[in-house]
């Protein structure tokens, strides 16, 4: 072939694969969307499992793509979350979200994956170094961090990590507090809320992140009011705050986009915390 025609060819071979990595990944968003946007959690649970197949199936064939594997992340994680009560499994499906995560930093950000594993101060220095458009990746790499400690909350070793994901969530609401419907704060909520101030927790500023999440996301992500009442007030032990909190959130509409599957659970959470809290108060 001449050469001016190998190069025409690989100008559209090119042009062919950045189609196909264009589509595959907006599949993967619309996909992610439309079950975010979904009212029937029955619909999402049941049907989930061939959504991350088909996610596994895309990252398969375009392994290096890190917005696939943020979003392959993400997908495991919620369903985990959502859906999942049994505890090995619900640590299996982490294990993946975490896995995909940690490959799409790793590609992108080489030495604070280094400093993953060492010390706090090398790794707040890594975290210092980034900058605004960072923000999705280091949301998703943190969100399914954090997701992975909650299912080994038992074991000291992951619990051990909690501090770097504090810090890495406090860099994201220094650098884009809102991002995810104030998903870092909503983070910071429920882990400064573990524990009782005497214990090292840190109830109120807890209480703070609640607060500023609810107001960031526009008054409309149901489950920041079912966490603050699960984790502050019971911690607390304010039973008006949290019975106010979780009867605004059955009162509430849930259809909101990109919220309506979250605040339909929320709703469903927010009634099953009301039913004990006679029990836990």
């Amino acid at each position: 072939m001449p050469r001016r025609g190998f190069a025409l060819l690989l100008l559209l071979l090119a042009g062919c694969a950045a189609m196909a990595r264009s589509a595959t990944q907006g599949f993967a968003e619309d996909l992610s969307l439309a079950i975010l946007d979904q009212d029937d959690p029955a619909t999402v649970r049941d049907g989930a499992p061939a959504y991350l197949l088909a996610v596994d199936a895309l990252i398969e064939g375009d392994p290096d793509n890190a917005q696939l594997l943020i979003t392959g992340s993400r997908l495991y994680g919620a369903y985990a979350s959502a859906f999942v009560e049994e505890e090995a499994r619900a640590q299996r499906l982490r294990d993946r979200a975490l896995a995909y995560a940690r490959r799409a930093l790793c590609s992108a950000k080489p030495r604070m994956c280094r400093a993953l594993e060492g010390p706090f101060d090398a790794f707040a220095a890594s975290l210092a170094r980034t900058q605004a458009d960072d923000v999705p990746l280091l949301y998703g790499f943190g969100a399914a961090w954090a997701g992975w400690v909650q299912a080994r909350s038992g074991d000291w070793v992951a619990v051990a990590q909690v501090p770097k994901i504090e810090a890495l969530m406090g860099r994201l609401v220094a650098l884009d507090e809102s991002y995810d419907h104030a998903g870092a704060h909503l983070y910071l909520g429920v882990l400064f809320t573990q524990r009782p101030a005497d214990l090292g927790g840190r109830p109120e500023e807890g209480r703070g992140h609640f607060e500023r999440a609810w107001i960031l996301s526009g008054e409309r992500h149901l489950m920041v009011k079912v966490l603050y009442a699960r984790y502050y007030a019971r911690l607390v032990f304010d039973r008006p705050l949290h019975d106010r909190l979780l009867r605004e959130v059955l009162e509430a509409d849930p259809r909101a986009l990109g919220l309506t599957l979250s605040n339909t659970l929320a709703r469903q959470q927010a009634s099953q915390l009301l039913d004990g809290a006679e029990e836990f108060f």
